[in-house]
């Protein structure tokens, strides 16, 4: 019997950008899938309501990938359906699985159980960022979380932007949305006047804000990014 296939299904950004986050053809795929392995349940449930689930979600199974149940996650249980001819969803708590996302396990898993893997088109931040940005989009590298020391912050932060200056490759990196406003404000006292930031923040939602401008004038702005998901991009 083949094998089924691991569905890449991406999740809105935010609460209210599930029309603008899916396509007719996910519409379609999800009701005729009744198992996925998730991040988070709620977000899950919420989001294949929104895309257009037909069926009861009582006859859905949902196996839970959350960062508290990884460690002691049942691996083998969540390929069994896909072992069995089943076709399966992955599914993050927002934005796109295995980008930037503990679902790239899953995926690897799949790669090398011999499952096909198939991504469906969605809303990436990374991307999204890089494309309102106006920095060089054939050259860039995302990095995650800054070092939290603030020293260690500091360097890295130099490190990218003489990266970015030399290479002329742009450079992305987040911060937890509570530190937001400290993480910039250690950019505008580090920077050089000359080099371009944006921040994209709230990205597809109704208050979506993506500023992209040299630092000099960054510094004669009054901004607030507290609590609000963004991605910051050096170039």
């Amino acid at each position: 019997m083949p094998y089924g296939t691991l569905y890449l299904i991406p999740v809105p950004l935010t609460d209210d950008a599930a029309l603008a986050s899916y396509t007719p053809y996910l519409a379609q795929l999800i009701n005729t899938i009744d198992e996925y392995i998730v991040e988070n349940e709620k977000t899950a449930r919420k989001f294949l309501k929104q895309a257009g689930l037909q069926r009861p979600q009582s006859e859905l199974i949902l196996h839970d990938y959350g960062k508290h149940a990884r460690g002691k996650a049942d691996i083998a249980g969540f390929f069994a359906g896909l072992l069995a001819g089943k076709d399966v969803g992955l599914m993050s708590e927002a934005g796109c699985p295995g980008v930037a996302d503990p679902g790239s396990d899953i995926v690897a898993e799949a790669h090398h159980r011999g499952i096909r893997v198939a991504p469906l088109v969605g809303p990436s931040s990374i991307l999204l960022a890089l494309m309102a940005s106006g920095f060089n989009g054939q050259s860039f590298v995302f990095h995650g979380y800054l070092p939290i020391e603030k020293g260690a912050r500091a360097k890295k932060i130099k490190d990218l932007e003489q990266v970015a200056h030399r290479e002329k490759q742009t450079q992305l990196f987040i911060e937890t949305p509570f530190r937001n406003n400290q993480l910039l404000t250690e950019i505008l006292r580090i920077g050089k006047p000359q080099t371009n930031l944006c921040v994209a923040c709230n990205l597809t939602a109704a208050d979506e804000q993506i500023i992209s401008q040299p630092l000099h004038i960054w510094k004669k702005g009054n901004y607030d990014f507290h609590k609000k998901p963004a991605i910051f991009l050096i170039f």
